[in-house]
């Protein structure tokens, strides 16, 4: 007979080989599938051992003609159905491809049910049943342009549900399939090292278990459908049900005689995610496997220690959940995969599952062999590496011994700088009683990066990096760029003492205004929208939101969510400003925050005594976080309040009331062009003169208006405000905070007033 074994797209030549070590017959590697030939306990063995097959199916005719669908009909009814099911089974017809005439696979799934149940209704005078969920046979038809395949599905459910249950856990990981994690045991040759040489694995990233139980089963020589209950040849008439019952009594055998040899396995797995070593011990508990893995911390001192004691062994590296622009944890990937093999001895191999080229940068060799493969909906590869780098990649030494792969040589460099600004910028923190601050800022050219450290209160403990890349020159290799930070995102985490997980990148391109970030959203300029809406009035943090002290009150920052953080660290004087010059206004003591973000210098105003704040902002949800600034820190009730609006158009508005404020500050964007704004665009170049000429009229008598912006090259119009009766005075200098002395242009702020009209003499 003839059959055929679906599999992934990719696994067709590694499927190939194993269907010939089972001993199958004119095994056929095609698009999506392997066909072979041999009797039907040949397909049933291929259904029982195979561990890369989807599906097994028999087929019953070929090129069945299907140029409309009254010749489908006739051709099917000419199949001799009632030889394949009882006419009391329950069917489910598989239909899949269309040509021009069968467009629609429900219809032809459809036409099939029908040409099968009126040609067993005609010779047996019954009808099957359609069953979607658990039938008793499944009929595969398959179009190809004007003609059909069909025949009996062997397996059921598909192959790679190995019929174990086990434990759902809430991971961060998804579990990757059984059949793309042989096929990554199938790569690197791991049948035959367990069967004939090193019984030692190494899983990377092993997630939630799957691989370290392919490569247990085959070294126990358990076949994986060995714990399943149901098939779907048992329905099928021409099944073979004596050769079937062979087969699982041979399987039985082997796996007890087999169960001794995991005495002599060793599994390693080192996987920094949350929750992935239990996970694993879990997995391979479920599935009745004696053999507890080797947890193995992600260092390259432990990787070392680990492989030596384990000698010859396969490494294998599930990346097909990493997201291609997740480049904080590209570097921890890279890292980990460059320790590995630096840490191999001789005659090891590495096999990766992910996107294309990765393993290779990170281990710097082509792979020897790769398959091109679908995870998900992306394109990827399982590389097969050889001769692995024992000593190719650079790795440098920090002063506590630790020892980091980095992918360029003159990263050391960095390292040493980042040492050294680090211990002096804790000094100066401790000193100044300042828990977030930046560390480092393009202290090195070649390390264009920014790196802020923020350390949580009591209520949310921890430290946290958010390190932000400035775009590099057009004359840099863009490849050497990303390399570079690649070592940053390694380097910075262990000189810093926190954790690669809590580490976030941002990635900064220069536009018009100033730098913005790569996406579109606007850090320096100011931003006047955010991504996620927070639960009105609630307090309660998001994922990925910490708190944070400040001048001796609480704030809300989001290290991940977001493009900004919700603090900017280089205002921390300039908030300090506010609250003490809230606390020197006299009178009512009204304070005024335009452009407010998260309203930390209301907070601020609010703590020096002001007795009544107005924030405003065109975000909702900035006014929300703004709120909860607030609550946290006691401020509430009817004499803070918060408005939504545009604020150019809001200061227009106001200026026709008697709404008067004794202090404003106003932090407006370098840049803006929303939709929600009444005018087309605002610049903060073109345009500021006419925004403070209409906030000089919103103040008291004796009120002031503390101004900031962040225009590199911003230039007042000193001329055209004192016209309008408006003085400003550059008070820069003294609002730049010491951790960003080496960019003195980070901000520019002023104190803006009226100025009294002159008195001429009669």
């Amino acid at each position: 007979m003839e059959f055929f074994a679906t599999c992934p797209k990719g696994f067709e030549q590694l499927l190939a080989a194993e269907l010939t070590h089972l001993g199958m017959d004119q095994v056929r590697a095609l698009a999506g599938q392997v066909s072979f030939a041999g009797d039907v306990a040949d397909a049933e063995r291929a259904v029982l051992w195979s561990r890369l097959a989807s599906r097994v199916v028999a087929v019953l005719a070929r090129r069945v003609p299907a140029h409309d669908s009254d010749a489908l009909y006739e051709g099917l009814s000419a199949i001799p159905w009632e030889d394949h099911l009882r006419p009391t089974s329950t069917l489910e017809i598989d239909a899949h491809g269309t040509n021009q005439e069968l467009r629609n696979t429900r219809f032809v799934a459809l036409r099939t049910k029908d040409a099968v149940s009126d040609r067993l209704l005609a010779r047996t005078g019954a009808r099957p049943e359609t069953d979607t969920r658990n039938p008793d046979l499944r009929v595969v038809v398959r179009l190809r342009n004007d003609a059909a395949t069909v025949g009996i599905d062997l397996s059921g459910d598909a192959l790679f549900k190995r019929g174990v249950t086990r434990p759902t856990r809430s991971l961060a990981c998804a579990p990757l399939r059984a059949d793309y994690a042989a096929a990554l045991l199938a790569a690197g040759d791991w049948f035959r090292d367990a069967r004939h040489g090193s019984q030692a694995l190494m899983a990377l990233y092993a997630g939630t278990g799957t691989i370290a139980c392919e490569a247990a089963e085959q070294v126990c020589d358990r076949a994986p459908g060995l714990l399943r209950t149901r098939w779907g040849h048992e329905g099928w008439l021409g099944a073979d049900r004596n050769a079937w019952q062979a087969l699982l009594d041979e399987a039985d055998n082997r796996a007890e005689n087999g169960a001794g040899r995991l005495e002599g396995l060793s599994i390693l797995v080192a996987d920094p995610r949350p929750g992935t070593a239990d996970a694993c011990r879990q997995a391979l508990r479920s599935a009745g496997l004696a053999v507890t893995p080797t947890i193995v911390e992600t260092t390259p001192a432990a990787c070392r220690e680990a492989l030596a004691q384990a000698g010859t062994a396969l490494v294998t590296a599930d990346l097909s959940w990493f997201k291609p622009d997740d480049y904080a944890q590209e570097a921890s990937v890279t890292s980990l995969v460059s320790s590995a093999s630096q840490a191999a001895s001789q005659g090891s191999r590495l096999c990766s599952l992910g996107r294309a080229g990765l393993a290779a940068s990170a281990l710097g060799i082509e792979p020897a062999g790769s398959y091109a493969v679908i995870t998900g909906s992306d394109a990827a590869a399982i590389d097969r590496f050889e001769g692995l780098p024992t000593a190719a990649t650079p790795t440098i030494t920090l002063k506590d011994g630790t020892t980091v792969p980095v992918l360029v040589g003159a990263s050391d460099q960095f390292a040493a700088r980042l040492a050294k600004v680090a211990r002096l910028r804790a000094k100066w923190a401790r000193r100044e009683d300042v828990s977030c601050y930046r560390v480092y800022d393009a202290d090195l050219p070649d390390y264009a990066v920014a790196i802020d450290l923020y350390q949580g209160t009591e209520a949310t403990p921890g430290r946290w990096l958010v390190i932000a890349e400035y775009a590099a020159p057009k004359e840099i290799d863009p490849e050497l760029a990303h390399r570079r930070l690649l070592d940053v995102l390694a380097i910075a985490p262990r000189v810093l003492g926190v954790a690669p997980a809590d580490v976030s990148l941002k990635v900064r391109e220069r536009a018009r205004g100033g730098s913005q970030y790569a996406d579109g959203g606007q850090h320096d300029a100011r931003p006047t929208h955010v991504g996620r809406d927070h639960h009105r009035g609630s307090l309660r943090l998001a994922p990925g939101s910490h708190l944070v002290d400040e001048g001796g009150l609480t704030f809300e920052v989001d290290l991940r969510g977001r493009l900004d953080t919700g603090l900017f660290l280089d205002h921390r004087l300039v908030r300090s400003e506010v609250r003490e010059m809230a606390k020197q206004t006299k009178g009512s003591k009204r304070f005024l925050n335009l452009f407010a973000y998260t309203g930390t210098a209301t907070v601020y105003a609010a703590d020096g005594s002001a007795t009544h704040t107005t924030t405003v902002d065109m975000s909702a949800p900035y006014l929300e976080w703004a709120r909860r600034n607030m609550a946290r820190n006691g401020f509430t009730g009817e004499d803070h309040e918060f408005v939504q609006a545009d604020v150019i158009a809001w200061v227009s508005e106001q200026r026709h009331t008697a709404n008067r404020w004794d202090l404003i500050f106003c932090d407006p964007p370098t840049f803006s062009n929303s939709s929600r704004m009444r005018d087309a665009s605002f610049d903060i170049q073109r345009d500021h003169a006419e925004l403070l000429i209409g906030v000089s009229r919103l103040l008291t008598r004796n009120g002031t208006c503390l101004f900031s912006c962040n225009l590199r090259g911003f230039e007042p119009d000193v001329e055209k405000l004192g016209r309008a009766g408006v003085g400003i005075e550059d008070v820069t200098a003294g609002t730049i905070p010491e951790d960003f002395s080496r960019n003195a242009r980070i901000h520019h702020c002023y104190l803006v007033r009226r100025i009294p009209p002159r008195v001429v003499a009669p």
